[in-house]
Order: C-alpha cells, then sequence, then structure tokens
C-alpha cells in the first residue's frame, strides 16, 4: 500500500489549528515511555530558555507503542506558549516514516528551522536545543550532524564503517553519519519530505546515513554542533549490532550505486564547520566481550570460509585465515585489511544483483572480527586517545579509494560479460 503522507487526520487538523511556526523540535519514538519525559522536559526548557520569543511546536512521532509512551508524552505538561502534537505516523514501521511525518509537519507550518532528537536520550540538556538549531537560524546552515563525546566502544558501525566510508567517498569529515540527532533548515526538510524513499528499506533501516549522503550530494551548507556526552540505551557491540551492521552496510552499498557518478571523482577530504560544546569530559563506559567477538568470528570462519574465498582476492583471504588460525591474546584483523574487505565487499555487491542481503549475513563475522581488534588496539587508550586511532583509520579509506575504483570497475565489467 502506498502513503501519499506521513500523518493521519487527527494530526493534520492539528497542524492547521496551529497554523504557523518558527521552530520544529520532533521526537521519533517507540516503546521509551521511560525515557520519553526526560527528553520532553529538555526540549521545552531548551526551547523556553533559547526562544522564548519564537512560536515553537514539539511533534511526538510514535510508531504504535505498545507501552505508555504515548500517555507519557500527552500528559507531560510543556510551557504554556509552547505547541505539543502526540501522534502515530502513517506508513511502514520505522524511524524513516517517524521523520517523514516530522517533515511533512515543518513543511506545512513553514517553519523557519526543526531540530529531531532521539527518544531515548538520558544525557539531552537544554543547551542541545541551542547548539543543534543555532547554525540554522543564525548562520543559514541547511544541515546540522551531531557531534557527540562518546565512550570509545559506543558506535562501533560509526567508528569502524559509517565515518571511514561516508568520508571517504564523498569528502566531508562528518563525524556522526548516522547520529540520531540533527537539524534542517526548511528547504531540506522539504527536499527530503519530496523524495521516494518512504515505502522502501531505505526508509525502514538507513534514514540517517540516507539523508546525511542526500546532505552532501545536493550540496547542501553543512555543519556541524558538539552536544557533550551522549548517553543512551548504548547496546554491546557483541550482542546486538549485527542486524544493525546489516542494515546499514546494505544502505550504505545502495547508495554508492546511486551516488557513483559523484563519488568516483573525489579524493582526500575537508573539515567540516564545527559549533556547539567547548568542554570534555570522559563519557560513560560501555562493556565490551571481545573474546565472544572472536568466537563470533571463528565460527562464522568455519560455516562461510569457501564462499570468502571466492569473494576476496588472495591476500585478503590469507589474512582472514591468519586471523581465524590465531590465538586470541595475538588477535588482530589490521586496518589495512579491513579497509580491503569492506572496499571488495562493496564491490562485490554491486557485482550481485540477487542475494545481496545473504552477502551482508555472510560477512557480519568479518565485522566482529575488526570490531574485537580496535577493542583490543585501544584497550588501555583514552576515549580520547582512541579518537586518534579512528582518525588514523579514516585517512587509510581515504588513501586507497583508488582500490575501491578499480575493484568496483573489475567487477563491473564482469558483470557485464556474464
Amino acid at each position: 500500500m502506498q502513503y501519499k503522507t506521513g500523518l493521519r487526520a487527527y494530526t493534520s487538523k492539528r497542524i492547521e489549528e496551529i497554523g504557523s511556526a518558527d521552530i520544529l523540535i520532533g521526537i521519533p519514538c517507540f516503546n521509551n515511555e521511560k525515557t520519553i519525559e526526560h527528553v520532553i522536559q529538555m526540549v521545552t526548557h531548551g526551547l523556553a530558555t533559547y526562544y522564548n520569543d519564537k512560536r515553537c511546536v514539539i511533534v511526538i512521532a510514535d510508531g504504535g507503542s505498545t507501552d505508555d509512551t504515548r500517555e507519557v508524552a500527552k500528559e507531560f505538561q510543556i510551557k504554556p506558549w509552547q505547541e505539543k502534537i502526540v501522534s502515530i505516523y502513517r506508513g511502514p514501521g520505522g524511524k524513516g516514516t517517524a521523520l517523514r511525518s516530522v517533515f511533512e509537519s515543518a513543511s506545512r507550518l513553514k517553519v523557519k528551522a526543526l531540530a529531531v532528537v532521539d527518544s531515548d536520550l538520558r544525557s539531552i540538556t537544554p543547551d542541545w536545543i541551542q547548539h543543534l538549531l543555532d547554525p540554522v537560524l543564525s548562520k543559514d546552515f541547511q544541515f546540522v550532524a551531531p557531534v557527540y563525546l562518546r565512550h570509545k566502544y559506543d558506535g562501533t558501525i560509526t567508528n569502524n564503517i559509517v565515518y571511514n566510508l561516508t568520508r571517504a567517498l564523498y569528502g566531508k569529515r562528518i563525524r556522526q553519519p548516522i547520529g540520531g540527532d540533527f537539524a534542517l533548515s526548511i528547504d531540506a526538510a522539504r527536499f527530503y519530505a519530496e523524495q521516494d524513499v518512504w515505502e522502501t528499506d531505505v526508509a525502514r533501516y538507513g534514514i540517517d546515513i540516507w539523508m546525511t549522503t542526500n546532505a552532501i550530494t545536493q550540496n547542501f551548507r553543512i555543519g556541524q554542533s558538539n552536544l557533550g556526552v551522549k548517553i543512551h540505551d548504548a547496546k554491546d557491540p557483541g550482542q546486538h549490532l549485527g542486524p544493525m551492521f546489516r542494515q546499514v552496510l546494505w544502505t550504505i552499498f545502495s547508495l554508492m550505486e546511486r551516488h557513483e557518478s559523484y563519488w568516483k571523482g573525489i579524493r582526500g577530504s575537508e573539515a567540516v564547520e564545527l559549533f556547539g560544546y567547548e568542554g570534555y569530559v570522559e563519557p560513560e563506559a560501555v562493556k565490551v566481550d571481545a573474546n565472544a567477538m572472536i568466537e563470533h568470528f571463528k565460527t562464522g570462519y568455519q560455516q562461510f570460509s569457501s564462499l570468502w574465498k571466492e569473494i576476496f582476492c588472495e591476500h585478503c583471504f590469507k589474512e582472514i585465515v591468519r586471523c581465524a588460525e590465531s590465538e586470541t591474546k595475538s588477535f588482530l584483523l589490521s586496518t589495512d585489511s579491513w579497509v580491503q574487505i569492506l572496499y571488495e565487499l562493496a564491490a562485490t555487491f554491486h557485482q550481485w544483483r540477487v542475494n545481496r542481503n545473504k552477502l551482508i549475513d555472510l560477512v557480519t563475522p568479518l565485522y566482529y572480527a575488526r570490531v574485537a581488534s580496535f577493542v583490543r588496539q585501544s584497550w588501555e587508550m583514552s576515549s580520547a586517545e582512541a579518537e586518534e586511532l579512528v582518525e588514523e583509520q579514516a585517512l587509510k579509506f581515504e588513501e586507497h579509494k583508488d582500490y575501491l575504483v578499480k575493484v568496483w570497475d573489475e567487477k563491473s565489467v564482469h558483470t557485464e560479460k556474464t
């Protein structure tokens, strides 16, 4: 079923009653009854502190929560001069549809700027609202991505995949390309709302990286805002991140095909202007079990090594074999090997026209190998020191960009011949 809008009739009516506004804050949520009140409280205080002369609307875009998320959101009292809409969005389940409803609401209210914040945040403060909105309202930025002070083991998909690929492919050093908290100008929100992705897997699984990639390829004025420490419902990479790895990688590779002519000509990268919080606090620790991840990898090797041998070049596969045969205490899948693995995987994804999800399932154990290696490399480091390791890794992705183009083109030719 095709949905022409993400808004239900009662939400549209509320928007009509409000008429227009200056600022909209969207909060996508699903079963967040424990955290939603705190997030709304910080949003309403932030708007009151920094934008009390503006007409402000808070939109809670719920995915049909089965707990009391909506009831808690409805009962919480915001400042009397602000408006609040609590709605269940229309369309396929997922954050993408929630954002569609937020973008459409902003467009109909003709706001000057909007921001979106996650509903599971425990560290959000009223300052976040200013840090996100100010670059849009005062400096004419169209897309503001977040920068967080995160523990070295929070955000392993970003640190080992998404930051590196986004930077190397598209030439912009956007540190959190899949951060859940961001701000937009109204023209950017309208552009996103009008795109034909809302019924697709991109909207279900990869909306954050889709937005960031489009912001770059559409030449939006992009800024970043440091929001300080991010504390949310963090997940142990060994336990929960396999599905996220598959979803994010599938989206990145799909976007690579769509924007091939854009990224192929880019070499190197440029910094993106940074605003916001200027202090430093050591973030709350995230526990990881590197040994369990190594076991995940070794089990995967026993199951899939014959297929990996077909997918990866001889040198790459030798490195994988070496890791599989090494003891836990000396385990290391090097950064150079990881770059090669990801680039060859992107080219293979491009070559395969069927069973692409299966391909990414097959290589998930290699992701565990890389995260375990990163954990081992950074075990004695502070989060700030580990950040330097992330930067070194990103530079290697840039330096090997020619290799990506080479294997991409070779596999494309092979596909045409077959």
